[in-house]
């Protein structure tokens, strides 16, 4: 196991998802990265769409940042470690608070309680923005917290999963699963699903019992394949799509899937080199793969019912599903929406020039994307 390598050897053990790609590419007699695919002029402007208003709230950094949702409010977090509760409808800044130090994960919130993790493998809760207790934590921390049910659910590089007990901190169980010593340093999957506690440790998609957290059933998204560690490590990555029971993810350069996370049954996977996550509307299913290529797969079976080319090598985030379109953002600031059943894009939007970082998200009919530069911009289409 990963804790029993001595120290210069752990220190290399964990790898972001930029560094596998360099070690990749090095591994690679391919030639370069082709440059990114030039947007389309003039820009599409078929579906209408409202700037509703724009905040700054500080460098994001490297963190691959995704903000915490509750009703109409937005709670997001900056690498240095200030968290912002802003309402999502016009923008006003609710809270404010700092935990004094440097963050490795983004922020988890349910309204009352909010979870950030620091570099120091410390878990920090806040309550009212004001900080309410800290645990320290063996392990270090990509995923985002979840906040659900009174409790506080951690799931760390390591693949284990541990819950504290929102209110007072209180350690209430761990779970650790066997895998591989790789471990890759990118937000994974973590959600509820009704009575269900859905997580990915490694290729798997696993179902736990929030209570108790033993395990209800586990599905393999993946059979990882390869001559070396690196080539075997695929690791579930987040956010993944949810509709109803079915829970729908990518394996790290491998594979992606849909799953019943009310019985853990199996819908399908197919081969698919990415290392985004998914969104989805119910009927579709979308991805971005390896070459930023955006799919939609027919949630039900799998099958690819679209792709667009547009967009090639320019850094796309995860999407978004909205009624109608699919959002991405891309590494140059631009946020593009494409029609959900053909892939034709429909708007293209601005912010700071800064990459799109994490996956836009939805706050009732509010669209937000943060960027790179610390930016939080609001949408809402026509």
């Amino acid at each position: 196991m990963n804790k029993l390598l001595p120290p210069p050897v752990r220190a290399v053990r964990l790898l972001s998802a930029a560094v596998l790609a360099a070690l990749l590419a090095a591994c690679s007699s391919g030639p370069q990265k082709p440059k990114p695919t030039p947007l389309e002029s003039p820009a599409p402007a078929s579906l209408r769409v409202q700037s509703l208003w724009n905040q700054r709230i500080g460098s994001l950094q490297q963190l691959p940042m995704r903000p915490a949702i509750h009703g109409d409010t937005l709670v997001a977090a900056t690498a240095d470690g200030t968290v912002v509760a802003l309402q999502a409808d016009s923008g006003k800044e609710l809270w404010r608070a700092s935990v004094g130090s440097e963050l490795s994960a983004g922020v988890g919130s349910d309204g009352r309680f909010t979870a950030v993790v620091t570099r120091a493998n410390q878990l920090v809760v806040l309550q009212g923005g004001q900080v309410a207790w800290r645990q320290a934590l063996k392990s270090r921390v990509v995923t985002p917290p979840l906040v659900a049910g009174e409790r506080v659910f951690i799931y760390a590089a390591d693949r284990s999963v541990h819950a504290y007990d929102a209110a007072s901190g209180a350690k209430l169980w761990s779970q650790q699963r066997p895998g591989d010593p790789l471990m890759l340093a990118q937000p994974g999957v973590l959600l509820p699903v009704r009575d269900t506690l859905v997580v990915g440790q490694g290729p798997r998609l696993a179902g736990l019992d929030p209570l108790r957290g033993s395990v209800r059933w586990e599905v393999p998204l993946a059979a990882p394949r390869g001559t070396n560690e690196v080539e075997r490590l695929a690791d579930l990555v987040g956010p993944p799509a949810r509709n109803g029971d079915v829970v729908c993810a990518r394996a790290f350069q491998s594979a992606l899937g849909c799953v019943d996370a009310q019985g853990g049954v199996l819908q399908w996977s197919k081969n698919s080199a990415g290392a985004t996550g998914l969104a989805g509307d119910g009927e579709r299913v979308y991805g971005v793969d390896a070459t930023d290529r955006l799919s939609a797969y027919r949630q039900s079976n799998g099958e690819v019912l679209w792709t667009s080319e547009r967009f090639r090598f320019r850094g796309l985030s995860a999407p978004l599903a909205l009624p109608g379109s699919v959002v991405v953002g891309d590494a140059e600031g631009y946020v593009h929406l494409l029609s959900a059943t053909d892939g034709v894009p429909r708007a293209r939007l601005q912010t700071d020039g800064s990459a799109v970082v994490g996956a836009p998200v939805l706050v009732g009919s509010t669209m937000v994307v943060l960027t790179r530069a610390g930016g939080v911009f609001a949408f809402r289409a026509q």
